[in-house]
């Protein structure tokens, strides 16, 4: 597996020139929701997967039977949505306890990583309810996922997740897709200057991922490939494919 390149913390201003040149290093993080899925992105080139349930609503805590059957069946890393129900990012007390139950089933489960997102009522993240699920996870990895995309202010954010000792941040930068906030995510990774990962995901796909990569200078990209090929699409050639390619337009 390639390993990423600490973050580059050169200065940036939003009217600075784009970069004319990909990141010496990446690490191609593929989101999936089923068995078929998972072995077609490790064979396709994948350096980490992103294991869902019902992938078409954001993505929700997959059952255990997948994630066992996953993890038997393929050898990169894997990482697993922690999410127990569709709609906002604010969870009852009830909501909260199976999350951290979901934490303890996965633990034993020999995965890397866990992704999650907790709010607060204003939309705010909430640092003490995602502290408690890092410490829970841990020596498990843990990304905070697209709810950061829904916050008021996206640098207040950024600051507040880096509080919770979390490892990364899945965001398009709080655009409709990562190309659209490219100069935000570019921003984001300047300000979080190598102290959390920045992981530019939403829209991307092999025509798109390279011009994203060199546009944010982002180490580790995130696709699931939902807007070229539905989620529900039983088409696994086309999808192993398009991974091929988006690995193949990175490498290039």
């Amino acid at each position: 597996m390639m390993h990423c390149a600490p973050a580059d913390a050169a200065p940036f201003c939003l009217g600075a020139p784009l970069p004319e040149t990909m990141p010496a290093d990446f690490l191609l993080e593929v989101a999936v929701d089923s068995l078929e899925r998972a072995i077609a992105a490790e064979r396709a080139g994948a350096h980490r997967l992103e294991l869902c349930a019902n992938l078409d609503v954001g993505g929700l805590t997959p059952g255990i039977e997948l994630i066992r059957r996953v993890r038997a069946a393929v050898r990169i890393p894997m990482h697993v949505m922690l999410r127990p129900r569709p709609g906002d990012f604010g969870y009852s007390a009830a909501e909260f306890a199976q999350m951290k139950s979901s934490i303890n089933t996965i633990a034993a489960e020999n995965i890397q990583g866990v992704v999650t997102g907790v709010l607060l009522s204003d939309g705010r993240v909430d640092v003490p309810r995602i502290r408690e699920l890092v410490a829970l996870a841990s020596p498990m990895q843990v990304t905070f996922h697209r709810a950061f995309d829904h916050v008021p202010d996206i640098a207040e954010a950024l600051e507040n997740v880096i509080l919770t000792s979390a490892h990364r941040i899945l965001t398009s930068g709080g655009a409709a897709d990562a190309q659209t906030g490219a100069a935000i995510l570019r921003s984001l990774i300047h300000q979080a200057a190598g102290r959390i990962t920045i992981l530019p995901g939403g829209g991307l796909h092999p025509g798109n991922i390279a011009q994203v990569a060199r546009a944010t200078g982002a180490r580790e990209l995130h696709t699931g490939l939902g807007e070229v090929i539905p989620y529900s699409s039983p088409d696994i050639a086309a999808f192993e494919s398009a991974i091929k390619k988006c690995v193949a337009t990175l490498l290039g």
